[in-house]
């Protein structure tokens, strides 16, 4: 990792490095982000993965120079999130979690307001924001607070791009919004990553992790890993097993009982299973106790991991 030095900044670029991060809420007593480090490269794609309360929203304040972490450094475009910050905020692009733009002004109004902020303009910078806003342009005369979420996403990715930021944060960007937002949305990121934009995004949908170049999975303050979502499944320490069964619900505690169980947990309509020992073919035998138990329309058959089961796996 290279040390923290504002003389990198040429060499640094659109990067994000963080070392050694701690938080804490409370006086001390609620541990948001525990000895967290890491680098995002320029240009690069990156998820930071975990559920609600995992830390994610108090890094990129941190991050963004909204918050000041208890111990640690991080740079951001070569710049120190404390003694930079006014760099930091000109050259760093910010999605809130939850809509933050003024709802009772038009998307016109909010994109031309948020522009002149930057002491810029919608004209200016319109190539970089294009593809988007001709989704809303049909609609740029009606108040952010009446638009649907999809579109409330659209004109806030707008407004944190029209500047052209060299990091792009984006906190959460896909909560609350149907599947197709969902997916055009991270179409929308593909072609920014396109135009050389660092672009660092959370969220609580593992679904989402493989779309990113790599992730971190973060948990209680804590990162789990960092690499590839590929890697990340590959890592998986053991054969995994779907299990499925008319009452699929009444079998769990069975299953769990079964003494060569390693692990066994829900997933959708299916049982996700484990043995402790992968050198001999479990699953007859495990077919066999639970016929003996009364269920008769079991099938087990291997998988490959996910990254959520990873994160349950190093949870």
């Amino acid at each position: 990792m290279q040390p923290f030095n504002r003389l990198n900044h040429r060499t640094l670029m659109g990067s994000v490095i963080i070392e050694h991060i701690k938080k804490t809420y409370d006086k001390g007593n609620v541990l948001a982000l525990k000895d967290v480090s890491f680098t995002v490269n320029e240009g690069e794609l990156f998820g930071l993965i975990g559920a609600d309360g995992a830390g994610k929203t108090s890094l990129f304040r941190i991050l963004t120079t909204l918050l000041l972490a208890d111990e640690g450094k991080a740079t951001v475009n070569g710049y120190d999130v404390i003694k930079d910050y006014k760099q930091i905020r000109g050259c760093v692009g910010y999605m809130p979690g939850k809509f933050s733009l003024y709802q009772d002004l038009t998307i016109e109004e909010n994109l031309n307001f948020f522009a002149t902020l930057f002491a810029t303009s919608v004209e200016e910078n319109y190539d970089l924001i294009k593809d988007i806003y001709e989704q809303i342009k049909p609609f740029k005369d009606r108040r952010a607070g009446k638009l649907s979420g999809g579109m409330k996403q659209k004109l806030a990715l707008c407004c944190a791009l029209i500047h052209k930021p060299a990091v792009l944060f984006l906190d959460e960007p896909t909560t609350g919004v149907d599947a197709v937002s969902r997916k055009e949305f991270w179409e929308m990121l593909k072609r920014l990553k396109e135009q050389g934009i660092t672009i660092l995004v959370s969220t609580p949908y593992m679904d989402e992790a493989t779309l990113c170049e790599r992730i971190a999975l973060i948990q209680n303050g804590n990162i789990l890993s960092i690499d590839t979502p590929e890697n990340i499944t590959k890592a998986y320490p053991r054969k995994l097993y779907a299990l499925t069964a008319s009452v699929v619900h009444k079998i769990l505690s069975d299953v769990k009982a079964y003494p060569e169980i390693a692990s066994c947990y829900s997933f959708g309509e299916f049982l996700h299973i484990s043995f402790k020992n992968d050198g001999k073919d479990n699953t007859k035998e495990l077919l066999q106790h639970l016929s003996q138990k009364g269920f008769k329309d079991v099938t087990i058959k291997e998988i490959e991991p996910t990254v959520e089961d990873c994160f349950i796996e190093l949870m």
